[in-house]
């Protein structure tokens, strides 16, 4: 879908111009969502719409506020308005409605909107220079647990909203053909592994990450009363002397591989390849743009990848399958299967040894 100029000469100026007053127009689309201005317009009986007074008085807003913000949204298609009255377009439907839609605004807006201001110093110095509007941490992955409100909620929302709809699928396929251990390598919160414990009750997990999250799937785990068959491997896995623990025939990890460079893919594969047990495999679950069915998903997450420049770490991103592929090859690797879709914009990628 990227082969071309799909852009008129009309069309690229007036996306120009949409990109010149982005930063405005979406402080705005927050306000009049928050401040129920599209809330108002989407309660209007079918057809009516609402008066610029009346729209004043659903939200306590001042006239002069509604009116720059309606006028605004006209300009973003995100209402309409005929013969005086405002109407709630379909964008503003799928800005006051769709999960998807507020999970990615909200994570725009409270982690990454300051951040961004610092790219160019990001991208020349290799380093997240925008993460200091967030905390005084190396890398995001530091400072996940102490982040304060509200990014440490619209992080994990952002996080978990994709992985949600990936994880039942790739759950039940794993039950088709039990490991008897598996090792969850960059764990989080334990979402995963919570899972997996509960849907297999055979199953003993490793689980490998930094202390912090380690601590917090811990309590995840025991929160869910499988803690018991769960051991916790706290692992820097940067540091080129570290190990991954041996003894899982599985080795699983997802939306991880992403915060990393190539050259730290690679050397990170490399100990996955030297743990695994003759015979076992390695799962990845990642999302790929160049993998997607619908264009808005490839761009965002191609925008996502400014996220890991600016916020994360400075040096990773949303990757193009095919250089990720070539990776998978160097740390000795060989795809086995590879499954696109999964849970709508997941690809697994089932490994092992080459």
């Amino acid at each position: 879908m990227f082969d071309k100029d799909p852009l008129t000469a009309l069309q690229a100026v007036s996306a120009a111009q949409w990109l010149a007053f982005a930063p405005l127009a979406f402080q705005a689309t927050a306000v009049m969502r928050d401040r129920g201005v599209l809330a108002a317009l989407a309660e209007a009986p079918a057809g009516e719409g609402r008066s610029l007074d009346e729209v004043v008085k659903a939200t306590g807003l001042s006239a002069y506020a509604v009116r720059v913000l309606l006028e605004a949204g006209l300009g973003l298609h995100i209402v309409w308005r005929r013969e005086g009255r405002y109407h709630l377009g379909k964008l503003g439907r799928f800005l006051l409605d769709d999960e998807m839609t507020r999970v990615n605004f909200d994570f725009t807006r409270d982690v990454c909107y300051q951040a961004a201001a610092h790219l160019d110093a990001s991208l020349t110095e290799g380093r997240p220079a925008g993460l200091q509007t967030l905390g005084p941490w190396a890398t995001l992955y530091e400072g996940l647990s102490e982040m304060s409100e509200p990014a440490r909620r619209s992080w994990h929302d952002f996080d978990h909203f994709y992985s949600d709809q990936a994880f039942p699928v790739v759950c039940e396929r794993l039950a088709q053909q039990p490991p008897a251990r598996l090792l969850d390598v960059g764990c989080n919160t334990g979402r995963w592994a919570r899972m997996c414990l509960k849907r297999l009750p055979q199953l003993q997990m490793g689980l490998v990450d930094l202390p912090p999250q380690l601590e917090r799937a811990r309590a995840h785990l025991a929160e869910a009363g499988v803690a018991e068959r769960a051991t916790l491997h706290p692992v820097n896995l940067l540091d080129a002397a570290a190990e991954l623990p041996r003894g899982y025939e599985l080795i699983w990890m997802s939306q991880f591989l992403d915060c990393f460079s190539d050259d730290e893919i690679v050397a990170i594969l490399d100990k996955a390849r030297r743990a695994l047990p003759p015979g076992g495999r390695l799962w990845i679950l990642e999302l790929f743009w160049d993998r997607q069915r619908f264009e808005a998903a490839a761009m965002s997450l191609q925008q996502t990848s400014l996220y890991f420049t600016c916020v994360a770490n400075g040096n990773s991103q949303m990757y193009d399958s095919e250089v990720f592929l070539r990776l998978i090859d160097l740390a000795g690797l060989q795809v086995v299967t590879l499954h696109d879709a999964v849970g709508g914009f997941h690809t697994l990628i089932e490994c092992q040894a080459a």
